[in-house]
């Protein structure tokens, strides 16, 4: 008798953001077709230069692996990393008196730790989320029995998402009980901006009705509306009443400072006993990895001055990139709808006017991974991986529009997403020619 998977393994599927990728490496000409991967967040520019002469001197005298040592350092991580999580909310204009962190190894277990300690497996109460939010947040919430529910925010024929209705989001808190609202102020997967007065809007809520606030901040500094910087440790006593001691912010290495591999984040709180808890439960994992957190922790002694400068290339490097596929893929494809690149790193497209009611997004994604070849001008072939955005739902309707709609990621340097517009419309056009 074979041993039996746990039903939680025999459910899984990939994340919708890897399911291209794995499809992709399994096609059998995959040598001859150059991939063009937007469906993940996987950022190609080189990282901040402290944080690169660190990692060039690993092994130099002075780094603290010169002796080929690498031990196990404090669960809440080095009291470096911990200072260079801290300088980079300070270099935002935002206080960090009275902030903790605990040093994780990627934002992804910062939220399983931040979903861990407001609501925990089989709760009985769930976390709001407001829909389409970032697919980790309901992989990780199904990974420890942690209940959600959803407000679903609306993408307009404008190309803009709806901010959330406040009456709407209240009777929603006032039927479900939920324990905290998870917010994305520079949004994953929209690419839409949430403005400090919304968020002190939705602070508001939850001081009224006793929940925790999240806010994932792993792209607090890319946006691209003029407007100043939203975050949640910018709410102060004054704007909103009662927050202190219910925030909780996410942060990351992988985004503005561009080392998704360097696998560093943090959990930051205003809220001291929920430190101490969040420290416990990372006993288990005995500590974030030390190198990362010596690479990540040069940002500690770099000025406001400096910090800024490198902001402002960031985003002087996103913006015309993004508005630019914006607008290609409108030129390539009229009719179809992209939604306002804001902040973060992202667009959702929806081919709702080009395609038979019968279009599924997943299977379109597919598709390109397994059969999708486009001939370029310079004499190649390529395919493209995006991410269905019904993965990132925690709930879905029949006919909620979701089945036409991906989130692509603005990742591949740029003379690949130069080709991104036609090679979209190519391969759309395609696979519509191959189906009924």
């Amino acid at each position: 008798m074979q041993p039996e998977l746990s039903p939680h393994f025999a459910a899984r599927q990939p994340s919708a953001i890897r399911r291209a990728q794995i499809l992709f490496a399994e096609r059998a000409d995959r040598a001859s077709v150059r991939v063009v991967n937007l469906a993940i967040g996987n950022v190609t520019l080189p990282t901040h230069p402290a944080m690169l002469a660190r990692l060039r001197s690993l092994g130099a005298p002075g780094s603290p692996f010169a002796n080929g040592v690498i031990s196990y350092g404090a669960t809440v991580g080095t009291e470096e990393a911990q200072a260079a999580f801290r300088r980079v909310i300070a270099s935002a204009g935002c206080k960090t008196d009275g902030l903790s962190c605990v040093v994780t190894d990627g934002g992804s277990p910062a939220m399983e730790l931040a979903l861990l300690g407001v609501c925990g497996p089989k709760a009985t109460r769930p976390v709001l989320l407001l829909d389409p939010v970032y697919t980790n947040y309901m992989d990780m919430a199904r990974r420890i029995a942690a209940p959600t529910v959803a407000v679903r925010r609306e993408l307009g024929a404008d190309g803009r998402y709806a901010a959330p209705d406040l009456a709407a989001l209240e009777r929603v808190i006032e039927t479900h009980r939920p324990t905290a609202l998870l917010v994305i102020p520079a949004d994953n997967p929209t690419g839409s901006y949430l403005d400090q007065a919304t968020l002190a809007d939705l602070a508001r809520l939850c001081v009224r009705h006793g929940l925790w606030l999240v806010s994932d901040e792993a792209y607090r500094q890319l946006h691209y509306t003029g407007a100043p910087v939203s975050s949640v440790w910018a709410l102060t006593e004054a704007t909103v009443p009662g927050i202190t001691g219910r925030r909780i912010g996410i942060e990351s290495a992988s985004k503005v400072w561009n080392a998704c591999g360097l696998r560093i984040g943090a959990l930051v709180t205003d809220n001291p006993e929920f430190h101490r808890r969040a420290v416990a439960e990372m006993t288990a994992n005995l500590c974030a990895n030390v190198i990362g957190q010596h690479i990540f922790g040069a940002l500690a002694h770099e000025s406001d001055a400096s910090l800024t400068a490198w902001y402002a290339q960031q985003r002087g490097y996103y913006a015309p990139l993004l508005r630019g596929v914006a607008e290609g893929l409108r030129r390539e494809l009229p009719g179809v709808l992209v939604s306002s690149p804001d902040a973060a790193l992202y667009s959702v497209v929806d081919v709702k006017a080009l395609v038979p009611a019968s279009f599924d997004a997943a299977e379109f994604v597919g598709w390109c991974a397994q059969h999708g070849r486009v001939r370029d001008p310079d004499g190649s072939d390529y395919t493209l991986l995006v991410a269905p955005l019904a993965g990132f739902y925690g709930e879905r309707r029949p006919g909620d529009g979701t089945a036409t709609r991906m989130r692509l990621a603005f990742v591949e340097p740029p003379d690949l997403i130069a080709r991104v517009p036609r090679l979209f419309a190519a391969l759309l056009r395609g696979y519509l020619a191959t189906t009924p």
